[in-house]
């Protein structure tokens, strides 16, 4: 078990409680920027909101939601595409007490009528961008000249909401089931505070560029509520951002902190101009979304000369284990937990004797986080059953294999739905991965148990470096310098890039059929 050091976290906050006034109202001068939003190849500022601009109008929002005489709670499905809109619809429902649903304009409209059919949002906005629901029901559709009408609307005080009521639902990406949503509450961002110190670095002095969409949580975490309740200033980019481009966005807007995937850091080595020259502002880059190969660590640390920190998280809890400017960085291990945060791992079968009792370091387990942590969801929407199969004793099972080592850094070993098997050995392949990954030749893999003929069979799909030649005999002798036999794939297949979810995350399931 890491019951890492640090103040604890408690539950407990000042009543009331709203996430939109803790966010913006934190101490920052109303004339320094809060926003930055850059749009083309140059990076050119086309937007800027001061805290007080923003306060101003997230209150106007507020104002314009509470027209339609809501009650406290109710859900706003939010169809609304890569613009500053976005945070203000967002910021403003919360401001306003209602619950809003951030969703990617990459949805179906059948996807958009489940998420719809299943919140029971009475709201639903829509800029034009995306995809809208077929049958909205009972739920009122505002366009974009009803948004125009939020923005134009007299401000109002920010609901008194209390920390424990709702304060948004996002959906999950639906790579280990059925999407569901997911509820949090006002104090969610209560759980966020230890990532300021332990992942981010973050202070008030900091300019924070992220590097996805609005509409994604990672962007509206990371991106927004982090840098503004520390009172820094966010900048996030609207238009086409080709890999190529970014040393000179950095350096344009002059960024100290940057946010991405581990792909887009690849990408940018790949296709970029880079050098220990660029971006002479950035302090580091941060990481999420999906494991950081140790290759690509190494790589950009020598091409850029700065670390880059990696965090593991979900949708139920945000980022909780993470290296950051005082964890250092341990080559294959996304780190420790974050201070103040209860982690530990927990035996597998949840009928053994003490299955609720942490497991010793290097002994591996479902990965799980103490109830009495801030960020922790209230629970899966409509899901009771769900949400209590998802506890066991005080602790919240996140579905993730995981030991920890004799110094508390975290070794991530899969999901426990991704586990495959060989010789009846249970085998993760973020493991197998990793013995690969190191390989010249490899730009990028993932590994799944796949069909060959009648039997299934541990498979590597490969993207090669450029100019590599694929040689599954070489990829071969190499796992076998790390990696038991019965954990060996059987056969490699090379592709020319590997199926992402829109987050970046590998898609598995896709490699499987």
């Amino acid at each position: 078990m890491s019951d890492a050091s640090g103040a604890a976290l408690h539950r407990g906050a000042p009543c009331p409680f709203n996430l939109a006034r803790y966010c913006l109202d934190q101490g920052a001068e109303a004339d320094k920027p809060a926003l930055l939003v850059a749009d083309g190849p140059k990076g050119r500022i086309v937007e800027t909101f001061t805290y007080g601009e923003m306060r101003a109008a997230v209150a106007r929002m507020a104002g314009g939601f509470n027209g339609y005489g809501l009650p406290r709670g109710a859900r706003v499905l939010l169809r609304v595409g890569n613009t500053s809109q976005f945070p203000l619809l967002f910021f403003g429902a919360i401001a306003a007490g209602l619950a809003p649903i951030p969703t990617s304009t990459m949805l179906t409209e059948h996807e958009v009528d489940l998420i719809l059919a299943d919140s029971g949002a009475l709201l639903v906005v829509g800029d034009g961008s995306g995809a809208m629901p077929t049958h909205p029901g009972a739920a009122r559709v505002l366009g974009p000249a009803e948004i125009a009408e939020l923005e134009r609307a007299d401000p109002a005080e920010v609901s008194d909401t209390k920390a424990e009521d709702l304060a948004f639902l996002v959906y999950t990406s639906g790579t280990s089931g059925r999407p569901k949503g997911v509820a949090h509450a006002q104090r969610v961002v209560l759980g966020r505070r230890p990532m300021r110190e332990g992942w981010l670095g973050l202070a008030a002095t900091d300019l924070l560029f992220h590097a996805g969409a609005f509409n994604w949580t990672y962007t509206l975490g990371a991106g927004l509520m982090d840098p503004w309740s520390a009172g820094a200033t966010s900048i996030v980019h609207l238009g086409e951002r080709p890999p190529e481009a970014w040393p000179e966005l950095l350096e344009a807007t002059g960024a100290t902190l940057f946010a991405a995937v581990p792909g887009l850091y690849r990408r940018i080595l790949k296709y970029g101009a880079v050098t220990p020259r660029r971006f002479p502002s950035l302090r580091h880059g941060l990481t999420a979304g999906e494991a950081l190969k140790p290759t690509l660590h190494r790589a950009w640390i020598k091409a850029t000369g700065r670390p880059l920190y990696e965090a593991l998280g979900m949708s139920e809890i945000s980022t909780y284990i993470s290296s950051g400017p005082l964890v250092p960085t341990r080559p294959g291990s996304p780190g420790k937990p974050q201070a103040g945060r209860r982690v530990c791992a927990l035996p597998p079968d949840a009928a053994a004797d003490a299955a609720d009792q942490p497991l010793p370091a290097g002994e591996t387990g479902i990965l799980a986080v103490h109830r009495s942590d801030p960020g922790l969801m209230l629970g899966y929407w409509g899901l009771p059953e769900e949400t209590a199969a998802a506890m066991r004793g005080d602790w919240f099972l996140t579905g993730d294999l995981a030991r920890f080592d004799d110094d508390g850094y975290l070794w991530y070993e899969g999901r426990a739905d991704d586990q495959m098997n060989a010789f009846g050995y249970r085998v993760a392949p973020e493991e197998v991965e990793r013995a690969l990954a190191d390989h010249p030749s490899v730009a990028e893999v993932a590994v799944v148990e796949a069909k060959s003929g009648d039997v299934s069979v541990i498979t590597a799909f490969v993207v090669l470096n450029e100019g590599a030649t694929g040689d599954p005999d070489a990829l071969g002798r190499h796992a076998a310098c790390d990696l038991a036999e019965y954990k060996r794939p059987r056969a490699y297949v090379f592709v020319p890039e590997l199926p992402h979810t829109p987050s970046g995350k590998v898609l598995r399931r896709a490699l499987r059929t």
